[in-house]
């Protein structure tokens, strides 16, 4: 029953495929877009380290998703998880190179990758990746059926990666309640700029790469609702006082902001992106991540997007 239930749901994954036509509409279809911020099935399945550097990777070719990359790690060694990271034709690591392969796409040597690069390093392998699939059609969208299957040359394989990729992505990241019309498209741009500071340095007073800085907690959120077209006032405690406050109980929704401390003084805000995950810029010794937001002096949640 279960293998028949695989097979049937891979047929239609194909029939879907083989409908849409365009390549660029099969990307649309799976919800391939660059900026699509991780699902509940992504922040459970995807280590932090590893969905990181598939954002950053990404990032480096414009129009690959994440996603599509998250989706090959998954296939070819559960992010590292295998044991055996040797195919029998002499693939190696966990995005599964051949060695002249991996040696055509690994420079430059990426920021956190080994030097000399090596398919056994995940920072290097993921970056040889996303520039393999920006080569052969990921760039601009312009087709990543054959960008996959120029990875691997199996047709099942491109569908299997392209399943694990919608399901690592979502509109507006994981809900629990839908974010309400207009607001959705606020909420994408706030989250997707979120995810495209992953990886940079804490500075406290921060705004920024666009201005030469890394970020703290507080310039992150504004930076993030600036880029939504929503004003924000720069420090924690101001934002807090400036979004709706949620009343204890309302269930979260991806782009509400999580404070700690207490109403007169936050000293930490967050951005909920769903299963009780947050992107901040907690402290000196970190960078901009995603993390758990159940810190024991959480006080309160606002929702910026909120209307009235």
């Amino acid at each position: 029953m279960a293998k028949l239930g695989a097979a049937a749901a891979g047929a239609l994954l194909l029939v879907i495929i083989l409908i849409a036509g365009a390549a660029a509409g099969v990307a649309s279809m799976f919800g391939l877009g660059s900026d699509s911020p991780p699902s509940a099935t992504a922040a459970a399945d995807i280590p932090t380290d590893y969905l990181v550097v598939d954002m950053q990777a990404a990032a480096t070719c414009p129009g690959l998703s994440w996603t599509a990359l998250a989706g090959i790690g998954k296939v070819e060694s559960d992010f590292g998880r295998a044991k055996d990271q040797v195919s029998s034709a002499g693939a190696v690591g966990p995005m599964q190179f051949l060695p002249a392969t991996f040696d055509e796409y690994a420079q430059p040597v990426p920021p956190g990758g080994a030097d000399p690069p090596t398919p056994w390093d995940p920072v290097d392998a993921i970056y040889a990746a996303a520039r393999m699939l920006c080569a052969n059609g990921a760039k601009n969208g312009t087709d990543i059926h054959a960008a996959i299957y120029a990875y691997n040359h199996s047709d099942d394989y491109v569908n299997k990666v392209l399943g694990y990729a919608a399901g690592y992505s979502t509109a507006i990241g994981d809900t629990g309640a839908p974010v309400a019309g207009s607001d959705s498209t606020v909420v994408q741009k706030v989250l997707a700029y979120a995810n495209a500071q992953l990886g940079v340095p804490y500075e406290w007073g921060g705004n920024g790469p666009a201005h030469g800085q890394g970020f703290d907690c507080s310039g992150l959120v504004q930076q993030a609702y600036a880029a939504a077209g929503i004003t924000l006032p720069r420090v924690a405690t101001d934002q807090y006082h400036a979004g709706k406050i949620l009343p204890p109980g309302t269930p979260l929704e991806p782009g509400d902001l999580l404070f700690f401390g207490d109403p007169q003084f936050a000293h930490h805000v967050g951005i909920y992106i769903g299963n009780g995950k947050m992107i901040d810029a907690p402290n000196p010794t970190t960078v901009v991540r995603i993390e758990d937001y159940h810190w024991p002096d959480y006080f309160a949640a606002t929702r910026p997007t909120a209307r009235g």
